[in-house]
């Protein structure tokens, strides 16, 4: 591998994927406010001009603010990778720790300094996102303190988790020879397998309360769907999604018996006991038509792909040198390949994503089909309106747009498909 090819390829992706994003974000704003002016035809009953509009104008807001992320985002690429920036933070922190500490510390420490670099990058945008945008549209229920302290768990939660599995996945690369990406892949696996399982109990509740749902009347109902349709759960419990933000939701969550049904406070508060029944019947829907093991199957399947590629890539020299780095001569260099990998992957991967967009888009037709089944329809139906209302979810997006980004169809599909199903 010539480092020029690779640097010429790597170049061309992202300007290819920059390009895309910004023609893709220009045809969205264009759409939504061409049709700003006049409900759809099918939503006419049930959302006012006014729910509308706000949802264009909170969608006109997103647009804006994720070209300014993308540009930003870009330039720090740049910057990490071609600009050299990754190379003169790896100089700095190998000088001042692979000396006195060794290899695996030098290589924790590059990680760490790289992931705190981001993080400080990124957390203006994230506040800009949440104090402005959010809370512009009404969204935003979190004060600094809650949010500077949300950053601060984060931190430390990466750390306690992120640390062990680095340094394992590290000791693999540089003690497990050739085939070290496969084993380095089965340690990820097992280690992605146990966080589903320890992510319910241990993680989420650090930062949000979690309380067994108390309505009796709904718990008998949503018991009663989950027997008919031959699932169990280790509880029905509510959280406090109200604290952070206004938008709702309700989801699955863990793994084997540590499985739960997670609804948020907020979407009990603006659906009827139907409503939430057909919602769940939706998830459920997932389960019984293996979306959630399909999906975890394809990940793995990718990410073995992913692991053997970099086995390749970490013994090209013209991966370093391409990608903007000079690799160490006396020093491990497989810090630096996780890293350049990372860096590079998601230019390469931008024109995939529409294919896994669709077959989520697929699923969830399915599990809307599920679900008219076992509950209403008309209660679902009447769920997706509110939802896509009290979440101002813009009723007429573009249609090339959907196709590429959206993991769930627009809502007059999603509505048209259940018609015709009934």
């Amino acid at each position: 591998m010539q480092p020029s090819d690779l640097t010429l390829l790597f170049a061309v992706f992202v300007t290819a994927s920059l390009l895309t994003k910004l023609w893709l974000d220009t045809r969205q704003a264009r759409f939504v406010a061409q049709h700003r002016a006049a409900v759809p035809g099918a939503f006419s009953k049930d959302v006012t001009l006014h729910s509308h509009q706000r949802a264009a104008d909170y969608t006109q807001d997103k647009l804006r603010f994720g070209l300014l992320n993308t540009a930003i985002s870009t330039a720090v690429l740049l910057g990490w990778t071609l600009l050299g920036g990754l190379d003169i933070l790896n100089h700095a922190v190998r000088d001042a720790v692979f000396p006195r500490w060794g290899g695996l510390a030098y290589q924790l420490a590059l990680l760490g300094a790289f992931t705190a670099i981001g993080a400080v990058i990124e957390w203006p945008m994230d506040a800009w996102n949440t104090f402005r945008i959010e809370q512009r549209h009404g969204f935003n229920r979190m004060t600094w303190r809650m949010w500077i302290g949300d950053q601060i768990k984060q931190v430390i939660v990466g750390i306690l988790i992120g640390t062990p599995i680095a340094a394992l996945i590290l000791w693999l690369m540089g003690a497990a020879g050739q085939a070290w990406w496969l084993w380095a892949w089965a340690a990820w696996v097992a280690f992605s397998l146990l966080l589903m399982v320890i992510f319910p109990i241990f993680i989420a509740p650090l930062f949000n309360k979690f309380t067994p749902l108390q309505d009796d009347g709904l718990a008998t109902r949503v018991t009663d769907l989950m027997t008919r349709c031959g699932f169990k759960a280790k509880g029905f419990f509510v959280m406090d999604g109200s604290r952070r933000s206004a938008h709702a939701n309700a989801y699955f969550t863990g793994l084997g018996s540590s499985k739960r049904v997670v609804f948020f406070d907020t979407l009990l508060n603006k659906l009827s006991h139907g409503e939430v029944e057909a919602v769940l019947a939706h998830e459920l829907g997932h389960f019984k038509h293996k979306h959630v093991l399909k999906r975890m199957i394809m990940m793995f399947v990718m990410s073995l792909a992913g692991f053997a590629l970099l086995g390749w890539l970490s013994r090209q020299l013209g991966f370093y040198l391409g990608l903007g780095v000079s690799p160490n001569l006396g020093a491990p260099n497989d810090a630096l390949a996780l890293l350049l990998f990372m860096l590079a992957l998601p230019s390469f991967m931008f024109f995939v994503s529409p294919v896994f967009a669709y077959f989520s888009r697929r699923d969830e037709y399915q599990a809307d089909a599920y679900a008219c089944q076992q509950s209403s329809g008309q209660d679902l139906a009447m769920a997706l309106i509110k939802l896509y209302k009290d979440n101002s979810s813009t009723l007429t997006p573009d249609p090339m747009y959907v196709r590429f980004y959206y993991s769930h169809p627009p809502a007059s599909e999603r509505l048209a498909a259940m018609a015709a199903s009934a």
